[in-house]
């Protein structure tokens, strides 16, 4: 009993000093730790991500060939010399004796193709930029939902952390008295068995929180490990019921980037039918020739005009084409737009669903259950409930905490998806 007394204030001066070292290491090891809320993440990602970078280059892409769609074709010059006289068996000079030959052409495009071109060009360039604000918000609502689950999941990994560092306490223990003979093997088992199913579990949530981390700072260009920091009030104040259904749909029938790069898309094809209809009216071509002595006077002058004779090719499978294509593009805006309400309305609901979950739970109750898991162990140490009890007791809390921070994270999302859906910030979770 006096081994069992010493080791047992040994155990609790290692438990006392174990934390402190755990943290003085963590210190060292995190210093490249950035606590950061969800404006100043974003601030990061807007400033270094590389997929955004890259886009904002396709738009000065496109912007050039608007540029080009402009120009006008160039004039064409011929020259020709007389250089060999078969005859003479000599080199012809310039000049009077010699033959010069001289042609300047120049195309002029018909039934409006250049401004088509240009029309195609413009539409091109809001195309880009609408992929762009598509993908800006894409990534931005893949950071926010990466930034909320490592917040929840690392309060449900503290949660683990907690139980484990007691079982450990309590298998130390436990092995102490089962040498001694003061309590069953089968206990024994049951608490490790206990301890090593909570570590399993502990490190497969760490893993996924590593796993999102790693998303995260791909998103942000950055080695420094993120501790998300959450304004609590403003999330819990969020009500789904501030806006109507309808004023929802209706945002993001104006303002989703998915909807409007499919209205735009249906004008492009529109646009690209009317240009290829043009190309089967052919262009003409006008030309100022001279001629030194090669013709039926000297220094002859000419002007002419040439034009394509539209017996064959008259763009019959490129209008069927874009004809084809502009139907649907339609068909694929009504769908867009149809895939876009049935989100919102199934985000509404869900923030509905989570929302109510989330204000009908009793506050009070998740204090109270805090309290009672260390008392809980208290009990147990002083023999006043049975290691049924306490394991069982420790299973419940676990679980509790675990579904309070999976259903605030899945109530965090559903309003950041009716955000995403409908292309505007209607709540604010800053």
């Amino acid at each position: 009993m006096i081994y069992f007394i010493k080791m047992k204030k040994y155990f609790v001066v290692l438990v006392i000093l174990l934390p402190l070292c755990v943290k003085a290491q963590l210190n060292n090891a995190n210093s490249d730790t950035l606590y950061l809320n969800i404006d100043s993440c974003e601030s990061i990602f807007l400033k270094n991500n590389l997929q955004l970078i890259a886009a904002k280059y396709n738009i000065d892409a496109q912007k050039a060939f608007e540029i080009q769609a402009k120009l006008f074709p160039n004039p064409n010059l011929q020259f020709a010399q007389s250089l060999y006289n078969p005859e003479t068996k000599g080199i012809l000079p310039f000049g009077v004796n010699g033959e010069s030959t001289a042609q300047i052409s120049q195309l002029i495009q018909l039934a409006g193709k250049r401004n088509k071109q240009i029309k195609l060009a413009q539409a091109n360039v809001q195309l880009s930029q609408l992929q762009f604000i598509e993908l800006l918000k894409t990534l931005r609502y893949t950071l926010t939902s990466d930034f909320y689950a490592i917040y929840y999941l690392k309060n449900s990994a503290n949660v683990y952390s907690a139980e484990i560092s007691s079982l450990e306490h309590l298998v130390g223990a436990f092995n102490i008295q089962l040498k001694q003979g003061n309590v069953s093997e089968k206990d024994a088992i049951r608490v490790k068995a206990q301890l090593y199913s909570l570590q399993s579990e502990y490190n497969d949530l760490l893993l996924q929180i590593n796993d999102v981390r790693s998303e995260l700072s791909l998103l942000l260009q950055t080695k420094a490990v993120i501790v998300p920091r959450l304004n609590q009030i403003n999330i819990d104040n969020l009500n789904p019921q501030e806006y109507a259904l309808g004023t929802l749909i209706d945002s993001a029938l104006i303002n989703h980037p998915d909807v409007l790069i499919a209205k735009l898309n249906t004008q492009i094809s529109e646009l690209n039918y009317k240009y290829q209809k043009s190309l089967a009216v052919p262009d003409l071509t006008f030309s100022l020739g001279y001629d030194q002595q090669g013709s039926f006077i000297k220094n002859l002058t000419t002007l002419g005009v040439a034009i394509d004779l539209p017996f064959f090719n008259r763009n019959q499978g490129n209008i069927k084409a874009s004809q084809m294509q502009t139907k649907m593009s339609k068909v694929t805006e009504d769908a867009q737009e149809s895939t876009i309400q049935i989100a919102i309305s199934n985000a509404y609901q869900k923030a509905q669903a989570y929302n109510n979950l989330y204000h009908e739970r009793d506050k009070q109750f998740d204090q109270d259950f805090q309290k009672i898991q260390q008392a809980t162990l208290k009990n147990y140490e002083n023999k006043n409930i049975s290691l049924l009890d306490f394991l069982d007791f420790y299973d419940a809390y676990k679980e509790n905490t675990i579904q309070l921070n999976t259903l605030q994270l899945n109530r965090v999302n559903a309003f950041e998806a009716i955000n995403f859906y409908t292309g505007s910030s209607f709540y604010s979770l800053n």
